[in-house]
């Protein structure tokens, strides 16, 4: 059989990924735009074709429309005001539709195959130039990677690029077979990962390199997701059509317990990871590449070559990380005055590169539900606090505007790096006034008897003004006293996979009926998390140190029996913003179920009033259409792209 993926003259392209400070062991392969077949003769070649497997990467992980189709259209988000049909398409409201032309969905495709074959060129030339397995078991961790990522999209997808099952092809031709879900998992991915768990060290050979503990976290997840596959409770299509039925004869509790088995393996051999102590640890700037991150796409601020994008602009594309940008609503509207007579309004937050702030794109929104349901303790758990920017303070010295002192809600006066407008955790007893000041403001926030600051309580959040993304918030350390560089893209590290996802899967597994380990039931790891969750030691809606301990409040909330819908909510709370969501509901069916309906105001000053709106998610969607280009570019009957395209799509 000839198939082809890409018909695109090339194989991938490599990009060197940054060079770390202090760090002995770094990826400093020169870059290359395009990989011939006899690069891979030299070990030289060979290693450059791993580097430019981690810089694959970031051209889906923190790209703002892969981004986009990750987390619009479930329980986490909706499109904003300033949203074009690439945000629309994916909520599935009615003001768009998902289609084999809408670009976010085409991504995965575009992006995996290409490094597949790459990965599969150095498998088969490693040995010949004398490249250790450590390293060989590096693509073949990239691999699986890749091939789990398009066949939770896709379905199922090709094994043959055009020279044979996982072979490396180096004549791109026109046709192309899918494969089935179980071939793909149990030909490719499997078996490659299992690979990687055994031949990867504990600790990476470079800086943010492919790990034992991270192979473990992938090898138990895919047990994980083909195990709900196996099992289709919701009886979900799927796409070519095949049995639920594993070639290698086991059934979905079989998978279930591996899933389980693997994850509380790594998390008994941590090696060099472990869990942060809390979570503001975790997702602040200055401590980014912490041990609780197993991969992430790197970026940095000191140079560009290394960044792989500018460090004054963005280019609003790959390999830029601006996903933030799409959460990050325009808060440069916001008016104070220079008197108390409001004859002078100011801009008083201005856009600048610091982690609250950073450059506003106005894309996509946090439903109501988010921030009333999801985070509704907002007292002991630290994560709404660690994952939104709730307080806008006052900036405007910085843009060179001379007044110390500006007038704000109720007029009363307000200093640089005071709250400017505050996002209320819950509806304040006293009503809001926001018929003198929704105009005053600019965003259509109210005021509160007292408050120098304007005030948007839950219900009067909108696809306008919502709280930001702190937790992927710009992170620079070279602004000077001025606002630095906001108009760039993010020079911090979009993570992918976190230590923590482990004693999610286990306790997933657990639910699903996996026989639990002593200490280890899904109840006890799942307040592990929450345990972590109640422990403060920063309050960025005061912008003060807080330590707080509220682990026990946590862990006795927890329910003593927890399902599926307990453990999503978790995940959420947890992962908000992060881009599993999507992944999460359709491995689990619940997407339906979870997604169908949320709240929010809508995009003008004065739209006080939440609107509830209803999604139509059908089964076809539980798959994403394959990529039109694709099928465009095949020498196929129409008849045959027509079979290849997974159905509701033609």
């Amino acid at each position: 059989m000839k198939s082809i993926i890409n018909i695109k003259r090339y194989l991938t392209a490599a990009l060197a990924l940054l060079l770390m400070a202090g760090c002995s062991k770094i990826l400093d392969e020169q870059p290359r735009s395009i990989f011939t077949p006899d690069y891979f003769s030299t070990e030289k070649g060979v290693l450059g074709g791993i580097t430019s497997m981690y810089a694959h990467l970031r051209y889906l992980y923190g790209e703002a429309y892969y981004y986009n189709s990750c987390i619009t259209g479930t329980d986490e988000a909706t499109y904003a005001q300033s949203a074009d049909g690439n945000f629309r398409d994916m909520d599935l409201s009615g003001v768009g539709q998902i289609s084999a032309t809408s670009h976010p969905t085409s991504f995965v495709w575009n992006v995996s195959f290409p490094n597949i074959n790459t990965a599969s060129g150095i498998i088969e030339n490693a040995a010949n130039v004398g490249v250790a397995e450590s390293i060989v078991a590096e693509a073949r961790f990239f691999r699986a990677f890749d091939y789990f990522l398009l066949v939770q999209t896709y379905g199922g997808v090709p094994l043959d690029l055009g020279a044979g099952e996982l072979q490396f092809n180096t004549n791109p031709v026109r046709f192309s077979v899918r494969n089935t879900v179980p071939e793909v998992y149990t030909k490719a991915i499997f078996p490659d990962l299992l690979l990687a768990v055994e031949n990867l060290p504990d600790a990476g050979r470079v800086t943010g390199g492919v790990t034992k503990t991270l192979a473990r976290l992938y090898l138990a997840k895919a047990y994980l997701t083909y195990a709900w596959w196996l099992e289709n409770p919701n009886n979900i299509p799927t796409y070519p059509e095949v049995g639920r039925t594993d070639p290698d004869g086991h059934d979905a509790t079989w998978y279930f317990q591996q899933a389980y088995n693997i994850a509380v393996e790594a998390i008994d051999s941590p090696g060099p990871f472990g869990l942060q102590p809390s979570y503001y640890d975790i997702h602040i700037g200055s401590n980014d590449r912490n041990n609780e991150v197993l991969l992430y796409a790197d970026h940095t601020e000191k140079s560009a070559f290394y960044n792989g994008g500018s460090l004054e602009y963005g280019s609003g594309g790959a390999p830029d990380n601006f996903a933030v940008w799409m959460f990050t609503w325009n808060y440069t509207l916001l008016r104070s005055s220079s008197d108390a007579s409001w004859s002078n309004a100011v801009s008083s937050v201005q856009r600048e590169a610091v982690q609250s702030l950073g450059r506003p794109w106005t894309r996509m929104a946090p439903t109501i539900d988010v921030i009333k349901n999801t985070f509704a303790d907002k007292i002991n758990d630290s994560r709404y606090d660690g994952t939104f920017v709730t307080v806008y303070r006052g900036n405007w010295p910085k843009a060179g505007v001379s007044q110390t002192i500006l007038y704000n809600a109720n007029n009363l006066p307000v200093n640089p790096g005071d709250p400017i407008l505050t996002f209320l955790n819950e509806e304040p007893e006293t009503p809001i006034d926001y018929t003198n000041w929704a105009t005053k403001s600019n965003v259509g926030a109210g005021a509160l008897p007292g408050r120098a600051d304007f005030v948007i309580s839950p219900e009067g959040l909108s696809r306008l003004r919502h709280p930001g993304l702190w937790k992927l918030g710009t992170y620079r350390t070279d602004n000077g006293d001025g606002l630095g560089q906001p108009n760039a893209g993010s020079t911090r590290p979009f993570n992918i996979a976190k230590f923590s996802e482990l004693y999610f899967i286990a306790a997933e597994a657990a639910v699903k009926g996996a026989a639990v380990q002593g200490g280890k039931s899904a109840r006890e790891l799942i307040n592990v998390m929450r345990a972590r969750a109640g422990k403060w030691t920063f309050d960025n809606a005061g912008n003060m140190e807080k330590i707080a301990d509220y682990s026990e409040q946590m862990t006795t909330a927890t329910p003593t029996m927890i399902d599926i819908n307990y453990i999503l909510a978790e995940r959420s709370r947890e992962y908000y913003g992060e881009g599993y969501r999507w992944y999460d509901l359709v491995r689990t069916q619940k997407w339906t179920e979870l997604s169908s309906s949320y709240r929010i105001g809508g995009s003008g000053i004065g739209d006080h009033t939440p609107t509830t709106v209803t999604r139509s998610i059908q089964p076809f969607h539980y798959l994403r259409p394959i990529p039109q280009g694709q099928l465009d570019g095949m020498q196929m009957t129409e008849a045959e792209k027509a079979a290849y395209q997974n159905p509701g799509y033609n």
